[in-house]
């Protein structure tokens, strides 16, 4: 009856979503292979949601939110995995419809499970989370489209969040000349810091909705908000050029033409690190922990349980900046 510490997601009878630090009973969690201790979670986009009672992220209420976590194996009904064995779980249904890591307890399917690469602590691993494992995603398919540093300058949108503050720092250490987009101008300095060498308003990227093409501008784009910004990125990408989707804080939808893909032959990549199989994750995980590992100080804010509330109020009302580690003690 191992009793631990979990942010609980409430609907009263009213319909309003309540937030609090509960004690929870590891027998309170779903079936699954693995029993992990947390040690770290992190906050993102699709948590804030979750803990907001977004129907669509979150089907069912009371629940955990917490769409990644790091931690320690502590029971293992597989021969993959030991007791003892550190682990990385991102995406899948954690934290969405399963308690996630926002609770010091998870259990989970084996098949949701990496072992942590040598080169990456668990602490580092959560620093990056869905967001770090998403922006390297974007930047591999813009690689693997033939975006090059000597192409030209590579846009990132939403650069201040967690996908964007992350490609800016590993665009930059691989050579690529920065953009960065957005909305809070008061964080130029920050993005500076990161790498970007050049600040662009999300005013600017707003223009010029109206016309089917736009000048020709950006060699290579990871645009990780949507709607409407997002074509204006197409419309602005250079002959050839490629840009990587995989937000949607402005918007699932936009006006769109063929002519930036006809004329221009520029290309939309989508990403998805939710239900990616597991090697390609684990590919992906052990590239940040050797020749992509990164680092990320300058941008991380840590911390605990009590503290996530208001850090999910900060999201929901567009004030994050960067990542926030979340420390399950």
């Amino acid at each position: 009856m191992t009793e631990f510490k979990a942010l609980l997601v409430s609907e009263d009878a009213t319909g309003a979503f309540k937030r609090e630090v509960v004690g929870r009973k590891v027998e309170q969690l779903p079936q699954g292979e693995l029993l992990i201790r947390v040690r770290y979670s992190s906050l993102n986009y699709k948590d804030a949601l979750s803990a907001s009672g977004n129907r669509g992220v979150t089907k069912a209420y009371p629940h955990t939110p917490g769409i990644d976590a790091a931690g320690v194996v502590e029971a293992s009904s597989v021969a993959e995995f030991a007791v003892g064995d550190e682990v990385i779980v991102t995406g899948y249904d954690l934290g969405m419809n399963t308690a996630g890591g926002f609770g010091q307890y998870i259990r989970v399917p084996a098949a949701w499970a990496i072992k942590r690469p040598q080169g990456l602590p668990l602490r580092e691993a959560m620093i990056l989370g869905t967001a770090g494992l998403t922006a390297a995603l974007c930047v591999d398919k813009l690689e693997q489209a033939g975006v090059v540093p000597e192409a030209g300058t590579v846009l990132v949108t939403g650069a201040t969040g967690g996908v964007g503050s992350i490609a800016v720092v590993l665009l930059k250490q691989l050579g690529y000349r920065v953009a960065a987009a957005t909305g809070k101008a008061e964080q130029g300095d920050f993005l500076r810091g990161l790498g970007a060498d050049e600040i662009v308003s999300r005013e600017e990227l707003q223009q010029g909705g109206e016309r089917p093409l736009l000048k020709e501008r950006w060699a290579g784009a990871v645009d990780t908000v949507g709607g409407e910004i997002l074509f204006n990125v197409v419309k602005s990408l250079r002959h050839s050029a490629s840009v990587a989707c995989c937000g949607l804080t402005a918007g699932v939808g936009f006006q769109a033409n063929v002519l930036p893909f006809i004329l221009r032959g520029v290309n939309l990549l989508g990403v998805d690190s939710v239900e990616l199989p597991l090697v390609v994750k684990a590919s992906m995980w052990d590239k940040l922990s050797l020749q992509w590992k990164l680092d990320l100080a300058p941008l991380c804010q840590e911390i605990g349980l009590a503290e996530l509330p208001a850090a999910i109020e900060r999201i929901l009302s567009g004030g994050m900046v960067g990542r926030i580690l979340v420390r399950l003690d």
